[in-house]
């Protein structure tokens, strides 16, 4: 009894620290990556009881190589997240952890926490980020080495639901609390709607149990260099759109769903680099193509808050470096809520939704000024049934204001009467909504940005 309520008090505290308005005192959008693997994502010899692990079998990278071309591409922050596998953990402790104390010496203007691909029980993978500090390896190598379904010898072992309810149970126990972030969540899903090895269920079933742990997926999944697969979403049937991952980019999707549940879950975009391109692989660098700003004091801990707290936004191919979403009542009751944030206002009230997005001045990794050819809003809410009801707008150069690199567009519509959320995007093409991406497609040429929402709570 006592541990549930020490649990209860614990993410209850978490819970008001996250509604709260954030101190912005030195933040400013700091742009990183969360799935970057390296030499250490090993291949195994399974000629070998136990296999033997083989250096490189993933990718040949140094993890100080990929905190450097981290840099080089205008990340602030990067995760290390190798593969796991049968006894990974003891790579994790004797050789993936020194390589990352080496990375921070070599790199040390790149924020980098150490972490892993998270073999998920009854799932797929996540991103297991661990905050810095005296416990980070010995946490990480705990978590892979008694819940990681790869590490068993006896594979399948681990692959249950209540496994990962474990899992969560014993993260939600550590001080500081690590995030974990779905990785590539409709990979392995057969069509539109039919889902593989995650399914919307889980994601409830798992943010529930550890929601200041569990705290999003990847809206756009890495390998996005692919051309003949664009994120290796391998299924013609099932495929990204617009590099983003169908639970993401289809309004009204299971994304929306979970927000007009009231559900805290936020959306990112990684590299999932193993190998670039320029070396004949399929991927871009840590920062190359996809990035996720956070609203963060250059700081580990101020980074996995925002990360926490949803205050963050994602863009392919360096469309924007920066984002503003505010609502607030037309009448001005009340201060204007941000991403992460909850804007607390009367039934019939009437709400002003504005965006604003900065353009970069410098070129991107093609050596491209990307044209921002629309922008959408989208108001969320739940109907009768739960089922979500949605409200667009969609916004061109005809109908929104310029000043200098910033684009801003403003919609004034009756809040919702039972509550719901607000999110923003927009891309360089002029799709009313992305189209399924086909073998062959330019990633360049389809580049899209992402909010995360805010939400709206009636009195």
């Amino acid at each position: 009894m006592h541990d549930l309520l020490l649990l209860a008090a614990l993410m209850a505290v978490g819970t008001a620290a996250a509604a709260q308005t954030p101190d912005d005192t030195g933040r400013q959008w700091l742009a990183g990556d969360h799935h970057v693997h390296s030499e250490w994502s090993v291949d195994w010899d399974r000629s070998t009881t136990p296999p033997t692990p083989i250096r490189g079998g993933d990718s040949a990278y140094t993890r100080s190589r990929n905190a450097a071309q981290a840099r080089a591409f205008g990340l602030r922050w990067m995760v290390h997240t190798d593969h796991g596998g049968p006894g990974h953990s003891a790579v994790t402790r004797d050789h993936a952890y020194p390589a990352l104390l080496q990375a921070r010496a070599d790199v040390p203007d790149v924020i980098q926490f150490n972490g892993m691909e998270f073999d998920v029980p009854a799932g797929e993978h996540a991103s297991l980020i661990i905050a810095p500090g005296a416990q980070e390896r010995d946490q990480l190598v705990a978590i892979e080495r008694d819940f990681s379904r790869g590490e068993p010898l006896q594979e399948g072992s681990r692959d249950t639901h209540q496994h990962m309810l474990d899992a969560l149970a014993h993260m939600r126990g550590l001080s500081p609390l690590p995030v974990l972030l779905i990785n590539h969540p409709s990979r392995t899903a057969t069509g539109v709607g039919a889902w593989g090895e995650v399914e919307p269920a889980e994601l409830r079933a798992w943010h529930a149990a550890a929601p200041q742990v569990l705290v999003g997926m990847e809206g756009a999944p890495g390998h996005q260099a692919t051309r003949s697969e664009r994120g290796l979403y391998r299924n013609a049937a099932a495929p990204t759109f617009g590099g983003f991952d169908q639970m993401t980019a289809q309004v009204g999707g299971v994304w929306d769903q979970l927000l007009a549940e009231g559900t805290r879950f936020w959306i990112t975009a990684s590299s999932d680099s193993h190998v670039n391109v320029r070396d004949g692989g399929s991927d871009f660098d840590p920062g190359e193509y996809s990035k996720t700003y956070v609203w963060a004091r250059p700081e580990a801990g101020d980074i996995l808050d925002g990360l926490r707290g949803g205050h963050m936004f994602v863009a392919t191919g360096d469309l924007i470096d920066a984002l503003e979403l505010t609502v607030q009542p037309v009448d001005g009751s009340a201060a204007p809520a941000r991403m992460g944030g909850t804007l607390r206002l009367a039934p019939d009230a009437r709400m002003r939704v504005q965006l604003r997005v900065r353009q970069p001045a410098t070129p991107n990794a093609a050596g491209q000024h990307p044209v921002l050819r629309q922008l959408e809003l989208i108001v969320g809410s739940a109907d009768g049934h739960g089922a979500p009801r949605m409200h667009t707008r969609r916004f061109t150069a005809a109908d929104w204001q310029r000043d200098g690199t910033w684009v801003s567009a403003s919609w004034e519509l009756a809040a919702p009467p039972t509550g719901g959320f607000v999110r923003a995007r927009g891309s360089s093409t002029a799709e009313p909504t992305p189209l399924a991406d086909t073998q062959g497609e330019d990633p360049w040429q389809d580049l899209w940005f992402y909010s995360n929402p805010v939400f709206l709570q009636t009195r």
